[in-house]
């Protein structure tokens, strides 16, 4: 049975924790990219070891994507579970593929004895390399692209790579009669060097590109992939990483590092985020660089440790005990969690300030194709000076910033203190030196929304009068969806930097006639902040907090209705 080539392909896997559904997408997303396509995977999971209902969601497509779909083309069911949970994202069209072993004699259900053709090559555990080879038949392939992602993900051992090879040919061979059901067009010349990474790779190796020397952690759901990947990483870059008791320690442990010349990283999710609250005022009385990566899901409380949220914008903006200028950053794919990473470590330095990288659940675990990043050249610049014998550590400067040296460079002393200080950071209770002390930090928040920011990006018509407004994990669905439903006169702003706010933001603000804020949260933390700081009017606020992400087709019946008004 053959179709006419497709340009996009929405493939789901459903089954229980256990079943290595996430390895079964990353081998396929490997075969993907190795037939010069592009893919998105999106893992959605419950939180537990085994068990529950979870499901893998590959997005197939001839042109890059970055955001979710949640139609279903072609949906691999693992167990009766899956069938029910995900029958609401099925449509008629929707082809279902189930082993007859576990759905009996299921209406449309395609069979696929998985059971039955895993045993030959070793048992239940190659199913999943069964499945492979059956998907890739239904999209009109040779083994090939299979073959290398197989090699690519099993190479290191030969007796296990011959398994899944074997398994992998069983199921594309009991494929042949559905051959090129989907028929997917090979592009291997276009294959290229492309990388398949995660949102906490790219967070990791932009924080490396940003001269990251030190990442301090206590590992909480979803921040540890940032720790893990840069442990990976540490004999080859010099790294040092420090698993620490808890989180206080992981944030001091970071200010130390700063205090010593290194770079440092400190990575953690919101409940994690609460314990470093003192820390982080700590940082601003010190005047102390620090990046630190807030990894957001659902709250308050555990909440729902494995799914996605933008509610943390708020204890970001607002923790830490008194005043002091802060950075607030928020990627929306891959490549922007590479560049934000490496762009904090250069504004946590320039400005002595601390700067947090805001992410979440969905961006980090979800899996792009993407081209070779942009390494720098050289290695990012530094602002330690060498101490002179008269050098004092809080001697004015230019927007509040002084120059900043580290102990045993120079002959001078670095002193210092998280109880108000003068220039030399003696602790003081002088109220004149209390007021300049204050008026120098708050100074520093110029550069930080001037030319240390990272300015918005305005998708669509510059004649606007409707503006759609959205930040982090939010955007490529935006503009995705307004491709989809082209609304007169309507633009997307895609905030990256939302504190402070860049100065170029009001003026987009005020020239639009109708503002429209879209958060993945229930109260709409980036609309209040916008409303107190501007003072612009939000006409109207699309928000969705059930722990999952914006897909495409949600934020496309947003502007349907909208275009109806």
């Amino acid at each position: 049975m053959h179709s006419s080539p497709s340009s996009e392909l929405n493939v789901v896997l459903g089954g229980e924790a256990g079943h290595g559904l996430q390895t079964l997408g990353l081998v396929l997303a490997r075969a993907v990219v190795a037939a010069g396509l592009h893919v998105m995977v999106v893992n959605e999971f419950m939180s537990r070891i085994r068990g529950g209902s979870n499901s893998t969601t590959l997005r197939i497509s001839t042109r890059p994507v970055r955001a979710f779909s949640d139609r279903v083309d072609c949906c691999l069911l693992f167990d009766r579970d899956a069938l029910g949970r995900l029958e609401g994202r099925c449509t008629d069209a929707t082809v279902r593929i189930g082993d007859p072993a576990v759905f009996g004699g299921t209406a449309g259900m395609l069979p696929l004895p998985l059971q039955e053709l895993s045993t030959p090559a070793g048992g239940a555990l190659f199913a999943n390399s069964v499945a492979c080879g059956f998907l890739v038949r239904l999209f009109g392939w040779e083994p090939a692209p299979l073959e290398t992602a197989l090699r690519r993900t099993f190479g290191k051992n030969d007796s296990l790579l011959d398994q899944n090879l074997a398994a992998a040919r069983s199921g594309w061979e009991a494929g042949a009669a559905l051959h090129g059901r989907f028929a997917l067009p090979v592009q291997a010349a276009a294959a290229g060097r492309r990388l398949l990474l995660d949102g906490s790779q790219s967070v990791a190796l932009g924080a490396l590109a940003g001269g990251c020397t030190f990442i301090s952690s206590y590992p909480m759901s979803p921040a540890t992939g940032v720790l893990i990947h840069l442990a990976k990483q540490a004999e080859a870059h010099g790294l040092v990483v420090e698993q620490a008791e808890d989180e206080i320690s992981a944030i001091n442990m970071g200010l130390g590092a700063w205090y010593a010349g290194a770079r440092a990283l400190v990575s953690t999710s919101g409940g994690g985020f609460d314990l470093m609250a003192e820390g982080l005022s700590l940082c601003g009385a010190i005047e102390s660089p620090l990046v630190v990566h807030l990894a957001q899901r659902p709250g308050p409380g555990t909440g729902l440790p494995t799914r996605t949220e933008q509610g943390d914008l708020e204890i970001a903006r607002y923790s830490g005990h008194g005043e002091f200028p802060r950075a607030i950053l928020a990627p929306g794919s891959p490549e922007e969690a590479f560049a934000c990473a490496a762009h904090a470590f250069t504004m946590a330095d320039a400005s002595q300030s601390p700067v947090i990288i805001l992410t979440d659940q969905y961006l980090l675990d979800s899996l792009c194709d993407l081209d070779p990043l942009p390494l720098p050249a050289t290695p990012p610049a530094t602002h330690i000076v060498a101490t002179t014998p008269d050098y004092r550590r809080y001697a004015p400067g230019p927007d509040g910033i002084s120059p900043r040296g580290i102990p045993g460079y120079g002959a001078g002393l670095v002193c210092v203190d998280s109880d108000e200080h003068d220039a030399e950071g003696r602790i003081t209770e002088d109220f004149g030196v209390r007021i300049a002390m204050v008026d120098k930090r708050l100074a520093k928040f110029r550069p930080l929304r001037e030319e240390l920011s990272l300015p918005p990006r305005l998708h669509g018509p510059a004649d606007y009068r409707r503006l759609l407004v959205g930040w982090g994990s939010t955007a490529p669905a935006i503009i995705e969806a307004l491709a989809q439903v082209p609304l007169e006169q309507t633009a997307f702003l895609h905030c990256v930097q939302l504190y402070p706010l860049p100065a170029a933001l009001e003026d987009y603000l005020r020239r639009a006639e109708r503002v429209i804020v879209i958060e993945n949260n229930a109260t709409g933390q980036f609309a209040r902040l916008l409303r107190g700081e501007t003072g612009c009017d939000i006409a109207d606020q699309w928000l969705k907090y059930n722990g999952l992400a914006f897909s495409v087709e949600e934020i496309a019946a947003l502007l349907r209705e909208e275009e109806q008004r």
